[in-house]
């Protein structure tokens, strides 16, 4: 497990953050890490209780406040008007961490046009427009960076969640849109896909020990991943130890692939 306390990025203090997800799971791992490397951070999420708790936990060792702003992402008027609030309390913002997601298992034949809709909207069309949103914020700031999270999950050819599959690998594309667009702005665009993360919300929904095994016997390093597994790879991409990366993802998934 990365002790992402030990890490440091000195150009990532005193920069604009948004994180979308960041009240719990991987998200909060993220809201943690950057503001403890004194950047000025605010995360999107809709769940209360964690989003506080995170929020109060963070106020006696964070440089800066960290802002928690509720808003269902679903919603791109309220993406939008999410990631104005967001810049204008931070002051602008540097990077954008497109973490928000929703891997929720869904059998084939049950899916329903609506469902497919929600669960797209979630996955993948809130990312483009918080970039969207994000974009003219991120050019004037002069060196933005977006991390956008996909996941190693449709190279798996797992049968269990094929509307999140689809939209993981179509991040990819996003990804790479964007990183053309945006480059000519000084903006980088790149994504992590992890492997199996093992959260509080995995285990109580999904994994079982089991299920924990057969995958750890896939992997190279046999141990179960954390959320602190992501840190490393994110601050990276958001920081300037990767100026010359764009366009580009990074497997983390303990050798699977």
């Amino acid at each position: 497990m990365s002790d992402h306390s030990s890490f440091n990025f000195a150009d990532l203090a005193d920069r604009g953050v948004l994180i979308t997800g960041g009240g719990s799971g991987i998200g909060a791992a993220f809201t943690r890490a950057f503001a403890l490397q004194g950047a000025k951070v605010a995360f999107i999420d809709v769940a209360d209780e964690p989003s506080l708790a995170l929020v109060e936990d963070l106020s006696a060792t964070a440089r800066h406040p960290v802002h928690y702003l509720k808003a269902d992402l679903k919603q791109t008027s309220a993406v939008r008007a999410a990631v104005e609030e967001a810049a204008n309390r931070l002051g602008g913002l540097g990077v954008l961490v497109n973490n928000a997601g929703w891997d929720d298992r869904h059998e084939l034949l049950e899916v329903t046009e609506e469902y497919w809709d929600d669960n797209q909207a979630i996955n993948l069309k809130q990312m483009f427009f918080a970039a969207q949103a994000a974009a003219p914020h991120l050019t004037r700031d002069g060196n933005g960076a977006i991390v956008n999270l996909s996941s190693i999950s449709f190279m798996l050819n797992s049968g269990s969640m094929p509307s999140y599959t689809t939209a993981k690998a179509a991040v990819l594309g996003l990804t790479k849109s964007l990183a053309g667009k945006l480059g000519p702005d000084n903006v980088r665009v790149n994504a992590i896909l992890p492997g199996m993360v093992v959260t509080e919300r995995q285990k109580r929904l999904w994994l079982t020990d089991e299920s924990m095994r057969a995958m750890i016997d896939r992997q190279c390093l046999k141990r179960s991943l954390s959320a602190e597994d992501m840190v490393g790879p994110c601050l990276f991409l958001a920081s300037r130890a990767s100026a010359g990366m764009t366009a580009q993802w990074i497997t983390v998934d303990g050798g699977v692939l």
